[in-house]
Parts: structure tokens; C-alpha cells; sequence
């Protein structure tokens, strides 16, 4: 592979490089509840890729078009869709049956992490710790779930993400209703007990966790309108965690990142609990790219730039062999 220094006094990779990288398709929008999202994550990716020099083409992905994207000339794939369809395990599993190289974890890893109640089983098979949880079937699966988890609950669907349809449920009697609305997301939801301390998210690239970033909001909780509309959400990175213990949360993400068959790139998010214990929660394997996104402010404190840590991302697809395209490089 070439590696990512061959660049030019202006900052554009070589003509070498750029031929190798041939025409790349930047899929964004989807199908999923994170459309918008993801069309905004898209469209920077797709800018920060054509400052570089490279021949990146935004495509607004849809199961109708991502068939023929070989057929389009295109010669690998920078996958920046969020949500079910584009980050499940679908996209991937349809761009390796057209031998096309893409970015991020293959189909195992995708499908596992975008599950929360397989990730949770997982992790517990492997004694990495999470929140404790239960899962809701139906209403009648709500009997006792106070009692088991206390006050406050979240309850979300379990295969979203960017927080869509998330609730917090403070009163027993919010309890139905913010079911009802998680469950109108996805089918089946997860109840998942409340952990009071500082919320953290820990960016994995190449096999290496970046510096662990920090959230606070005004907000009940870090929700959609804080992670993508509000300006007054705060991030911290360096985090202000101890040295023991932002080594402690960077080797657990790390962990619960390869304990899903993850790869290249991707986020893990992590709560402290009121011992400042790490607690995991999920695992994004498409992050948002957005100005508001916390990839690339983990990128930024390595000294990566968007424009970097984008071609970076690219160029793990030039080590994917089409026999074994979605495997880790």
C-alpha cells in the first residue's frame, strides 16, 4: 500500500496514489431514521477526500443503486451511512457480493455492534462490564422492571442509534408510553438502568484508541439535539480522567471494539459509574462525521486533520483483498 505521507507541499496525495485509490463512491443518506445525518457526515467526508485530491463521488445510497456501483465505474466505497440498512451489516454484505472495497468493520461486526442486546451478550460472555439491562419483547415484558433496575430507565429501540427514540423514563408511570415510542423505532426494545457519572466515548482507528473525549450537556441526557443540534453541548478531550484511568477506558473500549469483530475504524461509548468504574454502552461502527462529531476531535488531538484522518480511513481498503472484502486489513 501506499502510504498516506505521499503527499504534496499543498497537501494533495500523489498522482500514484490517486490512481490507486481510483474512483471512490462516498455512499451517504440511506433509508434509516439518521438520513439527514448522515447526509450532512457524508458531504464533509466527501469534501475533506476531494480537498486531498482524491476522485470521490457523493452517492446517495439506496437498496435500488447499491448494486450498481461497479457497474458505475466506481472502484471502492467510503460508507457514511448511519442506522439500520447502511450500518447493519446490509451494505456491506451487498458491496462484498459485487467485490467492492469499503471502509469500516465487514458484516459480522457491523450486524453484532448495531444490536445492542447481541453486543451486551457479548461483552458479558467475555466478563467485559456494561450496564445492567433487561429486554422488552412487549408491554407485559414491563412487570417488574423498576424493581430489577431502578430509577431513572432508558429505554431504546435495539437496533438505532444517534439516540433515536430514546427515552428516559423517570416515574414508573412514564413507563408505557416511552416504551410504546422506542418500540415504534424498532421492534425490540432495551431497558437499561441509569448510571449517574460522566459520560465518555473513546474513538478506535487502525487498532489504536485515540483520547477519550467528554460530554456535558444541559440536556437529560446526551440525546439527538444534543449530539447534532445544540451548541451549547460541551466536549472535553483530554477528557480530565486520571492517567490510570483514561488508560483504563481506552484498553476496555479497545476490547469491547475486537470483542465484536469490529475493525478500522469506529466509536465505543462508556459511562462512569458513581465509582468511577467504566460501564460500557455501544459500539459505533459508522460515527457521525459532522461538525458537531467526535471522531474527528479525537483525530484532531493526534494531530490528525479531517482531511488526514478521512484519507486514512480510505486508503485501509487498498489492503482488502476482494476474496476477503469487509475483512480487518
Amino acid at each position: 500500500m501506499i502510504a498516506t505521507n505521499q503527499t504534496s507541499v499543498t497537501g494533495q496525495i500523489s498522482t500514484a496514489l490517486r490512481s490507486e485509490l481510483g474512483k471512490v463512491a462516498v455512499l451517504m443518506g440511506g433509508i434509516s431514521a439518521e438520513r439527514e445525518v448522515s447526509l450532512r457526515s457524508g458531504t464533509a467526508v466527501l469534501k475533506g477526500l476531494q480537498d486531498k485530491g482524491v476522485d470521490a463521488h457523493g452517492v446517495d445510497a439506496k437498496p435500488d443503486n447499491i448494486g450498481e456501483l461497479k457497474a458505475m465505474g466506481f472502484d471502492r466505497a467510503f460508507i457514511v451511512l448511519h442506522g439500520r440498512w447502511g450500518e447493519d451489516g446490509v451494505v456491506q454484505g451487498a458491496l462484498q457480493a459485487i467485490d467492492l472495497p469499503f471502509t469500516g468493520s465487514g458484516v459480522l461486526g457491523c450486524a453484532l455492534a448495531m444490536d445492542k442486546v447481541r453486543t451486551k451478550q457479548v461483552w458479558q460472555s467475555l466478563g467485559l462490564p456494561t450496564a445492567k439491562y433487561r429486554v422488552l419483547n412487549s408491554e407485559a415484558d414491563l412487570e417488574g422492571v423498576v424493581d430489577e433496575l431502578g430509577l431513572p430507565i432508558f429505554l431504546k429501540p435495539a437496533r438505532e442509534g444517534s439516540s433515536v427514540g430514546v427515552a428516559k423514563v423517570t416515574q414508573e408511570s412514564e413507563l408505557l408510553e416511552a416504551y410504546r415510542v422506542s418500540a415504534q423505532v424498532g421492534d425490540q426494545v432495551l431497558a437499561e438502568q441509569f448510571i449517574a457519572g460522566a459520560e465518555l466515548t473513546c474513538t478506535i482507528l487502525k487498532g489504536q484508541a485515540l483520547p477519550v473525549i467528554r460530554m456535558s450537556t444541559d440536556n437529560e441526557f446526551y440525546d439527538y439535539q444534543a449530539k447534532y443540534q445544540s451548541d451549547d453541548t460541551k466536549y472535553f478531550c483530554p477528557a480530565g480522567l486520571d492517567d490510570a484511568l483514561e488508560k483504563q477506558v481506552r484498553a476496555l473500549a479497545l476490547s469491547a471494539f475486537n470483542a465484536l469483530d469490529c475493525s478500522v475504524w469506529g466509536r465505543v461509548d462508556v459511562m462512569l459509574d458513581d465509582q468511577n468504574q467504566p460501564l460500557l454502552l455501544e459500539v459505533n461502527t459508522v460515527p457521525g462525521m459532522t461538525s458537531h462529531s467526535l471522531v474527528p476531535m479525537a483525530a484532531k488531538a493526534t494531530g490528525r486533520s479531517f482531511e488526514d484522518l478521512v484519507l486514512e480511513i480510505l486508503e485501509t481498503t487498498l489492503d482488502v483483498k476482494p476474496e476477503h472484502l469487509g475483512v480487518k486489513p
